[in-house]
């Protein structure tokens, strides 16, 4: 059985979250079924992610009552400098 990356790390966050919401809008660092800790910024939950887990995978999440959503156009012209 195959599964997807960090769909482990995403599930415990979930099931984390009503707790976590107690630090809403700083960074949750979750290694497995573990909560590594919660950081004030990106930067230093990423830093302890690699301290702590190395090469094995980790997640870095801000914690967040509501997802937040982004938006990807696949209509998108690129052009290069050197087109004839």
């Amino acid at each position: 059985m195959t599964t997807k990356p960090l769909e482990r790390e995403l599930a415990t966050y979930e099931q984390m979250l009503p707790t976590l919401l107690a630090d809403e809008g700083k960074y949750a660092v979750i290694h497995a079924d573990d909560l590594i800790g919660i950081y004030e910024s990106y930067a230093d939950a990423l830093k302890t992610g690699y301290e702590r887990c190395g090469v094995d995978p980790f997640l870095v999440k801000r914690i967040s009552q509501q997802e937040q959503i982004f938006f990807v156009s696949r209509d998108l012209v690129f052009q290069t400098a050197c087109q004839a």
